[in-house]
């Protein structure tokens, strides 16, 4: 069973790349351990005002610190074919190695749509997802052998070729899912999971069919990484933390499936719609850091060995600080 980590989730859809990248340093300076950040093509809502390009915020993040690094999910199946993925992931993963890992997830319409093609129901994109993932372990099996690979299926075709930069050993392929079915095939097909905050018994749930997955395909669950990334909202009193999660983070409210919406313009107009008593159950919406640590604390004695933190609010830096300080410290396997 890995040691505990507790690294800084990254809010590409909130903060500006360079601000990005310095609130990164920050958190490592203060006890974060690595970085995860969301490939997205635009923010959630017009109010967080930003979506810079994953790659090119990690490669900086790489050069300023020496935790680990990730998108904690990117779409290897619309906007990128899954061969650019794997480019993308292997050059990261040679520039700083034994650091890099790779997040995927089966793609929301809020990025994919903007190429213009047909947006697919859930099953279909989890699917072309695990097709993906195929396509992407052949790559980097091929290219450390020295090989070249080709790949003809229902969603993807690749002609023979392989990946010329290669690192020693490649990233490993984490899911990003919150559904038991593709729990299982993340188990069988994947190198981790990692999803988001939900009630314990349905990431027991979860965890459960990961591990039949794995042991179906011949692998130790419990060697496998389990990745969390928990949003919270902490502010000097609770009266900011709310305001903080009203105005910068109300997706967080919305208690329905957000894959096949659009535009932020429209999660603006539904995010009118979301009151206090939406986040309960969702999201710790506290001024004291120790009901985020004993929330978090849960999570980590489920079985969670790796959690990224994300506060809503723009108080980022002094929330670094305290948590650094006050919650960090405190929390163990």
């Amino acid at each position: 069973m890995a040691d505990l980590t507790v690294g800084y989730a990254a809010m590409l859809e909130q903060f500006g790349p360079r601000e990005a990248v310095e609130l990164t340093v920050l958190a490592e300076q203060h006890g974060f351990s690595g970085c995860m950040a969301a490939d997205h093509f635009q923010p959630w809502v017009p109010a967080q005002g930003q979506s810079s390009f994953v790659w090119n915020v990690l490669t900086a993040v790489g050069e300023r610190t020496t935790g680990d690094l990730g998108p904690g999910v990117t779409c290897p199946s619309f906007r990128f074919h899954p061969a650019v993925v794997a480019q993308a992931s292997a050059t990261l993963a040679e520039m700083y190695p034994g650091r890099h890992w790779l997040g995927v997830g089966a793609g929301e319409a809020l990025n994919e749509h903007v190429i213009g093609g047909y947006w697919p129901e859930a099953a279909e994109r989890s699917l072309r997802m695990f097709e993906a993932i195929e396509i992407i372990k052949k790559l980097f099996d091929a290219s450390s052998a020295g090989k070249d690979v080709k790949h003809q299926g229902r969603f993807f075709t690749l002609e023979t070729t392989r990946l010329w930069t290669m690192p020693e050993t490649a990233p490993p392929v984490l899911v990003a899912t919150a559904g038991p079915i593709n729990a299982k095939r993340t188990g069988r097909f994947a190198d981790g999971i990692i999803t988001v905050g939900a009630p314990l018994d349905k990431i027991d749930g979860l965890f459960a069919k990961f591990a039949e997955g794995a042991r179906e395909a011949g692998k130790d669950p419990d060697s496998m990484p389990r990745v969390l990334q928990l949003h919270l909202s902490w502010a000097p009193t609770d009266e900011e933390a709310l305001a903080n999660a009203m105005t910068e983070w109300p997706n967080g409210g919305m208690k329905f499936p957000k894959a096949d919406i659009r535009s932020p313009h429209d999660f603006a107009a539904m995010a009118a719609l979301v009151r206090p008593e939406d986040f309960e159950g969702r999201m710790v919406i506290s001024s004291d850091p120790d009901v985020h640590r004993a929330h978090i604390q849960q999570f980590v004695d489920l079985g969670f060995d790796r959690v990224y933190l994300h506060n809503v609010g723009r108080n980022q830096a002094e929330w670094i600080e305290v948590f650094g300080r006050e919650v960090l410290p405190k929390l163990a396997r």
